[in-house]
């Protein structure tokens, strides 16, 4: 039986580290293939050719498309009900990294920017999670990237905050189903990541994510924590007393702070008609 495992925002970021980390630790999957998850073609084909050079990597398959929202859920459907008669493969390993945010004060931000978010971080994680679970077996694992953020609401990045707040708890939830079937879930709740985040998020305001550390660091770390069965990966002990802290602040407090002192820069100059 084909063993796969599937890793979606692959082309950069924490996306293509799990990719790699995967190929280069973890031949003890036993994985046949490694679907690499994306738009971006060209880098999901320079990742895939990486891959291929490590020693006893599972074969990389780039499948370019997108993935936001239902329909974009509905395409990879199509993918996993195109991979042969159901039965010859399992999923081993689902990775939902795609997502991405949005600097500013909801009202000074595009609402339609702000609802593809949704459609990305929440719609389209829940329906790859749910196609994908009737291949997923005893011993399968699923990671959804979530975030810091997920802790309490943000001013400045509310709808940000929103959805992985959204992502936590469905990972948690998901973690009690599952159980009894024997397949373990954890979210990654990373904190300041260096990756191309910040530029997305700022609309190219801020090209770089203040204070972030190694996306491979903090990849490496989720895997061991998922493999552990562990339902959260939070690696740093900063990140972790924000995380316990939250517990005693009230929500408001936390988004009021954020809203007057955390500002986040957004450029709306390169908006494009309708965006």
């Amino acid at each position: 039986m084909k063993r796969i495992a599937v890793v979606t925002g692959a082309s950069s970021g924490m996306g293509k580290d799990f990719a790699l980390e995967i190929s280069e630790r973890y031949q003890n999957l036993n994985l046949s293939e490694l679907w690499l998850v994306a738009r971006r073609k060209d880098k999901l084909l320079e990742l895939a050719e990486e891959i291929r050079q490590i020693p006893e990597a599972p074969s990389p398959k780039a499948i370019d498309m997108d993935i936001s929202g239902a329909e974009g859920a509905e395409a990879f459907k199509k993918v996993l009900e195109n991979e042969k008669e159901p039965g010859t493969f399992e999923i081993v390993l689902l990775v939902n990294n795609a997502g991405f945010g949005t600097y500013g004060p909801f009202e000074e931000t595009p609402v339609e920017k702000e609802m593809q978010m949704v459609d990305l971080n929440c719609t389209s994680l829940t329906g790859i999670t749910g196609y994908c679970l009737p291949f997923m077996k005893k011993g399968s694992y699923l990671i959804n990237t979530a975030s810091m953020a997920a802790f309490a609401p943000l001013g400045n990045f509310a709808v940000y905050a929103a959805t992985k707040a959204f992502v936590l708890s469905f990972s948690t939830a998901l973690s009690a189903e599952l159980k009894e079937r024997g397949i373990s879930v954890c979210a990654l709740c990373p904190g300041s990541v260096s990756t191309e985040f910040a530029n997305v998020a700022s609309n190219g305001a801020r090209k770089e994510v203040l204070h972030g550390i190694s996306s491979r660091k903090t990849v490496s770390h989720c895997l061991k924590k998922a493999f552990s069965k562990k339902r959260t990966a939070i690696m740093r002990f900063k990140w972790k007393l924000q995380a316990w802290g939250s517990k005693i602040v009230s929500p408001y407090t936390t988004a009021l702070f954020t809203y007057k002192y955390s500002k986040r820069p957004y450029n709306h100059k390169n908006e494009k008609s309708g965006n």
